[in-house]
C-alpha cells in the first residue's frame, strides 16, 4: 500500500489507514516504530515466558546448525572463564562447565535443545553467546517479536 506524504502542522506526516492500524492491534495513543526498513507497530514490553524460551531456543538451534560440538564446547569454556574472572557467576553455569567438560554431546545438544524444565531453566543462562553475528542474533530476537 502507498501512503502520501502530507502535511502536519509543521511537519510532514503520513496517515495510516484505520484497517492496517486495526490489524496491527494498535489505536490512538500507541505508538508505531520507524526504521529504516519501515513503519510498524512498537514491540511489546518483553514476551512471555514461553515465548522468551523459544527466542533462546532459536539462537541454540542457529549455535548448532553453524558451529560443531567441539567450538560450541570452546565458546562456553572461554565464557565461563572470562565470566568468573569478572565476578559475574550463577550456579547454572557449574552445570555449564561440567556439560562442556564431558565429551557427551547428547548431553550438550540436551540441554541446548531440550524442552524439559531442566533446558529451559539451564537456556536462561546459554553461555555460548558469540558464536553468532549480532546481525543473525538481532533477525532471531524481531522474528520472535513477530
Amino acid at each position: 500500500m502507498k501512503v502520501a506524504i502530507r502535511r502536519i502542522g509543521n511537519s510532514l506526516g503520513i496517515i495510516v489507514p484505520k484497517p492496517v492500524l486495526e490489524a496491527w492491534g494498535v489505536g490512538e495513543g500507541d505508538r508505531l516504530e520507524l526504521t529504516a526498513q519501515g513503519l510498524r507497530p512498537a514491540a511489546r514490553p518483553g514476551l512471555r515466558h514461553e515465548a522468551l524460551d523459544e527466542l533462546k531456543r532459536s539462537i541454540a538451534l542457529a549455535v548448532v546448525r553453524q558451529f560443531g560440538p567441539r567450538e560450541i564446547r570452546a565458546q562456553i569454556l572461554a565464557n565461563l572463564h572470562r565470566w568468573r574472572r569478572q565476578g559475574a557467576w550463577v550456579s547454572a553455569y557449574d552445570e555449564w562447565r561440567d556439560i562442556a567438560t564431558r565429551a557427551d554431546d547428547g548431553e550438550l545438544f540436551a540441554a541446548m535443545l531440550g524442552r524439559d524444565d531442566n533446558a529451559m531453566r539451564l537456556r536462561q543462562s546459554m553461555p555460548f553467546v558469540g558464536l553468532l553475528s549480532q546481525a543473525e542474533v538481532r533477525r532471531l530476537h524481531e522474528e520472535a517479536a513477530g
